[in-house]
């Protein structure tokens, strides 16, 4: 940002808010590792309250309905204390925001660390405490910027690596959020959830789902072929997702793969369809959206791009609805001889291994398309391990 441009924003900044240090005493700091301009100042709470807003984008102009913050953990324990000692006059520090004007200018200070404490401080300004906070005061930030300072934030609850994944591919551009949104896996506007959890829709997921299924599209024989899936990492780069995207430029709007994401969103819905009304174990509902379960049926719908005929039978699992589309009572019930004894069985677990054998009980099911069976669970997972096994003796 031109010198003459921040000072400016600066004086409009101590012009509204009226730092304690006073006015003419703010001085424009630099971070020297992303040259993003900030002051340092306290400021009253009713101000930040009046002005500020935690409705944050991380990028205002190519997609500025996502928001730049996690979700608020209303019921978390830091919380709750956090609120109680505002209601005590806690001067709270470490609010870190940017001044910026040029969406809601109503609401100049975006919050983009400390929205628990904003909210905190919201609450005892309510209640007539209005008391000096410190905040970090950033101006002109760009998207690369922006999530830089948000990452780096010192906060009271930790960053989930869920939220990192999700600002990194808002770095990246609308391309996941976009294609989810148009395959039914995310409502129209919706955005990848902050966190992990039974049901919901996270960018792991998802890179997970679209991994595997370019993957199982390289194979040539299934049957032959050591067929593990792949579980995205969380939380960091992910190079081989970097690689995947640089590779197929046009990946978004590939037809096949479209398809595959559409009749997955039919599945977690028909998998909840059936529970739907009825009791049941917590995870059966939402048994589609097991991310090794996912992985398997992606890998399984790529090695069949090129088999219609099985593919339809892969495809056609969600119109089983006795008693549901993916058996979970029969698939808890899938295990190997070997498995310990705090194997739960298929669909629990979420690592690679299990990916592996869900993949190879989807491939069984797609030769005829008539359903998941016990004894079907029970040879895809022989199947797998068997496959391994072959594998390492003829590695040595």
């Amino acid at each position: 940002m031109e010198k003459a441009k921040e000072l400016t924003q600066l004086q409009e900044f101590e012009e509204r808010f009226s730092p304690i240090e006073g006015k003419n005493c703010l001085l424009i700091l630099s971070d020297k590792r992303t040259s993003a301009s900030f002051c340092e100042c306290h400021i009253k709470g009713s101000l930040i309250v009046q002005f500020g807003t935690t409705d944050t984008p991380l990028d205002p102009e190519n997609q500025p309905e996502y928001r730049a913050n996690r979700d608020v953990e209303l019921n978390h324990i830091a919380f709750t204390a956090m609120k109680a000692d505002a209601l005590k006059g806690r001067s709270f520090s470490n609010i870190v925001a940017e001044y910026d004007t040029s969406l809601d200018p109503e609401h100049p200070l975006k919050i983009v660390g400390g929205q628990h404490r904003f909210l905190a401080i919201q609450e005892a300004v309510a209640a007539g405490i209005d008391e000096l906070h410190g905040v970090k005061v950033y101006f002109g930030l760009d998207m690369q910027q922006r999530i830089d300072v948000q990452a780096i934030s010192n906060t009271n609850i930790t960053v989930s690596k869920a939220l990192l994944d999700r600002m990194r591919e808002t770095e990246r551009g609308p391309g996941l959020r976009s294609w989810c949104q148009a395959v039914g896996i995310l409502a129209a506007g919706e955005d990848f959830s902050a966190k992990p959890g039974r049901g919901k829709i996270y960018v792991r997921l998802v890179r997970t789902f679209i991994t595997n299924y370019m993957k199982g599209s390289q194979v040539v024989d299934f049957a032959k072929s050591v067929t593990t899936p792949i579980i995205c990492p969380s939380g960091k780069d992910d190079e081989d997702w970097a690689r995947l995207l640089e590779t197929h430029p046009g990946i978004w709007k590939d037809e096949k793969l479209l398809r595959a994401g559409k009749e997955f969103a039919l599945l977690v819905s028909a998998q909840r369809a059936a529970f739907k009304g009825k009791k049941s174990k917590p995870d059966y509902p939402d048994k589609a959206l097991n991310i090794a379960i996912t992985a398997g049926w992606a890998y399984v719908a790529g090695a069949l791009r090129g088999n219609e005929v099985r593919l339809e039978n892969h495809f056609g699992l969600r119109k089983h609805h006795k008693p549901d589309p993916l058996s979970a009572e029969k698939l808890s019930g899938g295990r190997f001889k070997s498995d310990p004894a705090s194997y739960r069985g298929l669909g629990n677990r979420t690592d690679a291994k299990e990916a592996g054998r869900s993949a190879e009980v989807f491939w069984l099911q797609a030769e005829k398309g008539d359903g998941l069976t016990a004894s079907m669970i029970k040879k895809g997972i022989m199947k797998y391990e068997m496959k391994i096994l072959s594998h390492e003796i003829s590695d040595e």
